[in-house]
Order: structure tokens, then sequence, then C-alpha cells
């Protein structure tokens, strides 16, 4: 059939009803909208559960040496779960560890807030103010603290390393030695006791001290201080120079008289171990030491 040949028939009266009513409803009829993508919306249980993990996750990368990027996480963590003083002390660590030392302050003081009576919390805030130089509020800050958490061999030792700063070594002595009686291997607290010991004229008793950590842990700084202890006593002392020169061997920054002062020493025991080092028989090892040595400490 061709096309010319179709004759044209008006519709019936249904009929063209039916289309006109068709027409009508297409033109009308707005176009549908795109399909809106369904968003899942977690509930809070399922949110603490998150925060709690990329928490953990913060805590291994601390561990791992990774505070930067632990710090990150952390901060995703308290927003999702603010009101969880764990969070906020993960935070707080990686902060420190990141030398953020204000928002660290910011986030134990957040922390507190939330959990006043974790002993731990108040150790955290006083091992702050000791690194920003604070040992009165430090002091303050431990006492506190030790009321919850009295058996805290940690705290005691942060308290006797406070009392230092402030001059007070027969206080310190004392919160040193607590320290190693509630926890017999604690070497630096022993060692810590053979500094003060030193500084208060004691030698032969700083000397047994620096033995005793020697039998618990072989490391560089109590085997320099007793060589230092010992070339005082005996000028002649073959101990004392192979003590000095494995210990320089083991850590050249002690050859530094700055490092030596970070770590607590006084004016007493650096002098002895200026005199040692003067020695000409130990002039290689003070020299490799002194090309080895972090001069950016």
């Amino acid at each position: 059939m061709k096309l010319n040949q179709l004759r044209y028939k008006p519709l019936n009266g249904w009929l063209r009803g039916a289309v006109l009513g068709l027409i009508t409803t297409i033109v009308a009829t707005p176009p549908t909208h795109a399909l809106i993508p369904y968003v899942y919306e977690p509930s809070p249980l399922e949110l603490k559960g998150a925060s709690l993990g990329i928490g953990r996750t913060a805590a291994q990368l601390l561990q791992l040496g990774q505070p930067k990027e632990a710090a990150l996480l952390a901060a995703l963590a308290v927003r999702l779960q603010p009101e969880d003083e764990r969070l906020w002390s993960i935070f707080a660590e990686a902060q420190l560890r990141s030398d953020q030392l204000d928002a660290a302050s910011h986030s134990l003081a957040r922390a507190k807030q939330l959990n006043p009576k974790k002993a731990g919390l108040w150790f955290a805030e006083a091992s702050l103010a000791l690194r920003d130089n604070r040992p009165a509020d430090a002091v303050s800050l431990l006492i506190q603290g030790l009321e919850l958490d009295p058996d805290n061999a940690g705290a005691y030792f942060d308290l006797g390393n406070a009392r230092v700063m402030q001059a007070n070594l027969q206080i310190a002595l004392e919160a040193f030695e607590k320290a190693s009686g509630l926890q017999p291997t604690f070497w630096e607290a022993v060692n810590n006791q053979g500094i003060v010991l030193f500084e208060m004229g004691k030698i032969k008793a700083a000397i047994n001290r620096w033995r005793r950590v020697l039998q618990i842990k072989r490391n560089a700084e109590p085997m320099l201080a007793l060589a230092a202890a010992l070339n005082q006593i005996n000028p002649d002392s073959t101990e004392a120079l192979a003590l000095a020169n494995q210990a320089l061997a083991e850590n050249p920054n002690y050859v530094l008289p700055r490092h030596q002062k970070e770590q607590l020493w006084g004016e007493r025991l650096r002098q002895a171990t200026s005199h040692l080092l003067t020695n000409p028989n130990l002039r290689s090892a003070v020299e490799r030491a002194e090309a080895n040595a972090d001069t950016n400490q």
C-alpha cells in the first residue's frame, strides 16, 4: 500500500476523546525527576564503634613512631565521639609527640573535664609541664594524680625530676627511691638516684647506684656517669676508661655538655665528666663521639 492511497477518516467520538485525553496527560504531566540515591546514616552506636576503631589505629601509629599521622586520625576520632576521654588522651599524646604543646594542653584539659578521676590524665599534664619547664606546676599535678593512684612508679620518677629542676635534691632522692621501690627494675629511677647523690657529694653511694643500674641494663648514661665518678676517686682507673669508651661508642651525644644537662646531670657530674674526657687515652673516642653527636638536638 502506498502512502498516497491512504484516505483520512475523521475519528469517531470515543476514539477522539481518548486521543485528546492521552495528549493532555502527556503535556500536563511534569517530567519525572532523577532518582535521589539513598544515603546511609550510621547510628550513634555505629559512630561510636567507628571512632574507637580509628582511635586504636591512632594509638598503633604512635607505637610505630608516627605521631603526625596519629594526630590526624585522633582528630577525626574526637569529632565522631567528642565525649570519650580516651580518644582525647590519644589525641593529646600524638600532639605532644608532634611538638604541638598548646594543642596537647587543650586536649588534656578536655580529657580531664570528661574524667577528672583518671590519674593518668594528671600525670600526662604533669609531663607536659615538665617539658615546658614548669616544675612547680608539674609537682602540683603529680601530687593530685598520686592521690588517685598512689602506687604509680612513673609518677614518682617524674616527681623526682621536677624536684631536681627545683634544686630540691633530698626530696628528689626520696621520690626516685619510692619509684624504684615500687618497681625494682626501674633502672632510670636508680640512675637518677646516683645523679642526685653525686651532686650531694656522696660519691661512693652514687657509684653503688650506677653499678646497680648496670646489673639491670647496660646503658650509656650510667656507664659514663660511673666512669666520671671512678675517675674522680682514682684518675688511673682502667675501669673508668673502659666504661667511657663503651659509653661514647653507644651514645655519642653524651660527649655534649648540653645533652648531659638535658638529662638532668648536675654541675658536679658535668665537671667530673669534662675532666675525664680530657684524658689522652680517650682522645680518639671523644673525637669520634664529637663527629657523630647530634648537635641539632
